[in-house]
């Protein structure tokens, strides 16, 4: 997970966790005080009807009028009885006949007409609704002639309360949408220097000595950036003096071992019997110490930036492999093939492509007896280039120790060889993004192969104008 994302994820856990530790509070105060105001305006709503009530006893018509006036501004029933519990008003109905109303054994009325207050909630199975009733008593020169109820549907209140808290759930929701934005761009604030100079040391690794990092963001980051900066400077400087002295050490090295095999070919021509035999062998060592040198001067430029990248046939490679090496196989007694079909393509140069697939065919033909075959192909996002052997094959962990340079194989242990072909091999491929493995194969012998990331297929015109 990047660093971003786990920025973004802890400050909306803090950002959540804060929000809900206030709002569940906030909500069940809400709900209560929405309940209390309700309860309160019921109770100061029925007192003032059993004021009203209180001279309209003897009344019916103007009872009735009282009690259906209450029960709009309530939005409730209101009802009214005597002493006796007898029901005298109705809101929804109007005067009532002066008949034993069943509600006096309800509690509430019976608490009334006892000179208390009663107020409570109950579930109606008549209406089906949830219902908060009220009952005070009504007086008259300080004794008790009756009571008044009030009962009100608690679907508003509830109505009420549910938006009261989805009020909050929206706050609520706008602070986290508003914190979880600023998180983000704080987020960027932070992991933008660091991603910048990841893709700037990505550059250098790529070759790219030039590239520098850009000193932004806070104290601490531009610190960073400005160390990989001097770094990547004196790497350059150390970089350069070393290709001047590659380069240098490439012309004053070559001249004279030139001039010597020159002088050595000069002597043996004019020599015989064991003086000629010595020189000769003077002369291959010194075509050994060439081959060294060449080698150690490849290695050398290990980390020099690769040259631009372009589309080059796999096929076309080997064929031209094939043509430096068909002759120099025959003259030592063995046979050179190309087992490949169909083309692939990779992005690489391709001297350094030519350089790689010399030294596994060199390597190959030293110690197989018989056959050498170069195979190619393509597997998936993967294009694979490899040298077939029948010779003698790895000893168990060669298959990673022969990559090091100046080893030697148990199998090349009487041979002549630098020991850095290898060595080259993994250099070059590496530098193209590639990797270069060795494994014993069934039927005897070594398969050296080297894997590229996969490009476009190079028409037969592309090489055509590549070999000009």
């Amino acid at each position: 997970m990047s660093l971003r994302l786990q920025l973004l994820g802890a400050f909306a856990y803090v950002l959540l966790l804060v929000i809900v530790a206030l709002e569940v509070p906030l909500a069940l105060n809400l709900a209560r005080r929405i309940e209390a105001e309700v309860k309160n305006d019921a109770a100061a709503q029925a007192f003032v009807v059993s004021a009203n009530a209180s001279g309209e006893m003897q009344h019916p018509q103007r009872l009735a009028g009282v009690a259906e006036t209450a029960g709009r501004n309530l939005g409730g029933r209101v009802i009214v009885v005597d002493a006796q519990g007898r029901l005298l008003a109705d809101s929804t109905v109007g005067v009532t006949p002066r008949l034993q109303y069943r509600s006096a054994a309800r509690p509430e009325i019976g608490a009334a007409l006892d000179g208390n207050r009663a107020q409570g909630e109950r579930h109606s199975d008549t209406l089906g609704q949830d219902l908060l009733y009220t009952a005070v008593p009504v007086t008259n020169n300080g004794s008790i002639v009756g009571a008044v109820r009030v009962t009100q549907d608690l679907a508003a209140v509830h109505t009420r309360i549910r938006n009261g808290i989805l009020a909050l759930v929206a706050i609520g929701a706008f602070a986290l949408v508003l914190g979880l934005a600023l998180a983000w761009f704080l987020a960027n604030s932070l992991s933008g220097p660091l991603r910048n100079l990841a893709g700037t040391a990505r550059r250098v690794e790529a070759g790219d000595l030039e590239a520098r990092a850009e000193v932004t963001g806070a104290k601490e980051q531009r610190e960073v950036s400005a160390a990989f900066n001097d770094m990547a400077e004196r790497l350059e400087v150390v970089l350069a003096a070393q290709r001047e002295f590659v380069a240098n050490a490439s012309h004053q090295l070559r001249t004279p071992l030139t001039g010597l095999r020159l002088r050595l070919e000069s002597a043996r021509a004019r020599s015989a019997g064991d003086a000629e035999r010595e020189l000769e062998a003077a002369e291959q060592e010194l075509e050994r110490m060439t081959r060294l040198l060449t080698s150690l001067l490849t290695l050398a430029r290990e980390g020099d930036k690769p040259a631009d990248a372009r589309p080059v046939s796999l096929a076309r490679t080997a064929e031209r492999a094939y043509e430096r090496w068909a002759a120099t196989a025959e003259q030592d007694g063995r046979e050179l093939e190309l087992v490949g079909g169909g083309d692939a393509s990779i992005a690489a140069s391709e001297e350094d492509l030519a350089i790689l697939l010399d030294n596994l065919i060199e390597n190959a033909l030293r110690y197989s007896p018989t056959r050498v075959a170069i195979d190619w192909g393509r597997d998936g996002e993967q294009a694979w280039l490899a040298v077939l052997d029948e010779g003698p094959g790895l000893a168990p962990g060669e298959e990673t120790k022969l990559f090091d340079r100046f080893a030697r194989g148990s199998a090349g242990s009487g041979r002549s060889g630098t020991g850095l072909g290898l060595a080259i091999v993994q250099t070059l491929a590496h530098r193209w993004r590639g990797t270069a493995s060795l494994q014993n194969r069934i039927e005897g012998g070594t398969r050296a192969e080297v894997r590229f990331p996969a490009a476009a297929t190079v028409a037969e015109d592309s090489w055509v104008e590549a070999s000009r």
